[in-house]
Order: structure tokens, then C-alpha cells, then sequence
């Protein structure tokens, strides 16, 4: 069950992070608690299971990038952690995630790789490729970007 003050937490992250020195404090003041309540209860929601993770949404054009490509490979299960460890400490991957595969598509490994060109991210992608021994893998890349928005629940209701 979660509570009144826990769904005012889920509200105010819905707008997103503030861009200032102490985000958590101005999403605190907007929840009706103080900083270290919030963050406190923060942190149980994630314990719980009931908040995944927080995280921040680039607008990839705005910030300069105009080449975006998603590469896929298949790598074996037992290699996911050390891989997905290696590849999120590359400066051009703003995320890398697992998905179960299907019997048309076997790929299993997801890496988003942000560049000035595609030649950059290809050099990219294949650098990864090299250092963790991946074999074939699929590009794809961003021709336009879609409206980013966080989702809106409503609590109490």
C-alpha cells in the first residue's frame, strides 16, 4: 500500500528534475515535507519495489547530437552484468539495458549512443564491440526525436 505523502512524492518527480544545486530540497518543499524526509521515503520506495529508478531525459538535438543509434547484440546471459558495467562507462551511452529475447528478433543487449555523425557512433559501437567481444549486432538510428514526458499518476483517488 502507498501512502498519502508517498504519492505526493511520485507527483512531484513527475515534473521531472529541477536544474539546481539541490534538486531533492525544491521537490521536498513541493511535496509539503522536508529534504531529508523525501529522500528518506525515497529510498523505501525503491527498497519496496514500488519506484524503479529516477532518471534524467536528454533532449538530444537541443544538446547537440544529431546522430543517435540504438545498437542491439546478443550476448549471453551470464555476461549481462559485466558487460552492461563496461559499456555504461562509455562517455557517448546515455543508457544500456537487457530485454528477454523473442524467437524472430534474438538480440538481448541495448546500448543508446549519442554522436556529432554516424561515422562517430559506428566507431563507437564497434570499439564496444571490440572490447567486450560482441559479435553482429543492429543499428538503428533516430531520424526524429518524440515528445519526452514522464508518466502522471494519481494517487489517493
Amino acid at each position: 500500500m502507498i501512502e498519502e505523502k508517498d504519492w505526493r512524492i511520485v507527483c512531484a518527480l513527475a515534473d521531472g528534475l529541477p536544474i539546481t544545486y539541490r534538486p531533492y530540497a525544491v521537490l521536498a518543499k513541493k511535496a509539503g515535507m522536508e529534504e531529508e524526509e523525501f529522500l528518506s521515503r525515497l529510498g523505501e520506495l525503491k527498497k519496496r519495489g514500488v519506484l524503479r529508478r529516477v532518471g534524467a531525459v536528454i533532449q538530444h538535438r537541443q544538446a547537440g547530437f544529431s546522430a543517435n543509434a540504438l545498437c542491439a547484440w546478443i550476448v549471453p546471459n551470464e555476461r549481462l552484468d559485466e558487460v552492461g558495467t563496461a559499456v555504461s562507462h562509455e562517455e557517448a551511452v546515455s543508457h544500456c539495458y537487457s530485454r528477454a529475447p523473442v524467437s524472430q528478433w534474438p538480440y538481448n543487449f541495448y546500448v543508446m549512443i549519442h554522436a556529432q555523425d554516424r561515422k562517430t557512433c559506428e566507431e563507437i559501437a564497434d570499439r564496444i564491440a571490440d572490447d567486450c567481444h560482441l559479435g553482429e549486432r543492429k543499428t538503428f538510428y533516430s531520424v526524429r526525436e518524440w515528445k519526452k514526458e514522464s508518466m502522471r499518476y494519481h494517487g489517493g483517488d
